[in-house]
């Protein structure tokens, strides 16, 4: 009778790359799938104090669909030359406000944040003649009639550069 002698497992160089292969790719591939996400949706906001601003955002959101439930629209137009804004009640009824301001932010960092003041052009409909740089903005427009506001909203527009 002859015995079969089994060889003990021995550890190679070969084992080794395997194992380093998959750990260093898990990582990689990992880092490379968040870097994509961070770059490809939305990017959020920058607040000053992001505690405070979570403490109101219940009551932002609550204002601001009672102000959606009267029906009020706007249509938001930016380009590199300015901007036009038409407010409208349903069936395309015209909404005069006493001011409308635009502030504009850059999705991240405030260095080019600035906030423009429209003119009203009659019908709704509210202007402002003001370079833009090109980029993503987030737009946020208040508008007030006799010191109450009536429309608030925020969109974001991207404004290339023709």
């Amino acid at each position: 009778m002859t015995a079969e002698t089994r060889k003990p497992f021995t550890f190679t160089g070969w084992h080794m790359l395997a194992i380093m292969l998959a750990f260093f790719g898990t990582i990689i591939t990992v880092n490379f799938t968040m870097a994509y996400f961070a770059t490809s949706t939305w990017s959020g906001l920058v607040v000053k104090n992001t505690y405070v601003a979570s403490q109101e955002f219940n009551g932002k959101t609550a204002a601001i669909k009672e102000m959606l439930a009267t029906g009020i629209a706007g249509d938001l137009s930016v380009d590199t030359k300015g901007m036009r804004y038409r407010l409208t009640l349903p069936n395309n009824v015209p909404v005069v406000a006493d001011s409308v301001l635009a502030h504009f932010k850059r999705p991240v960092g405030e260095h080019q944040d600035f906030e423009l003041v429209l003119t009203p052009a009659g019908d709704g409909l509210y202007l402002a003649e003001t370079a833009v740089l090109p980029g993503s903005w987030i737009v946020e427009i208040k508008a007030t009639k006799g010191g109450k506001m009536i429309m608030h909203e925020a969109k974001r527009v991207t404004v290339s550069g023709e």
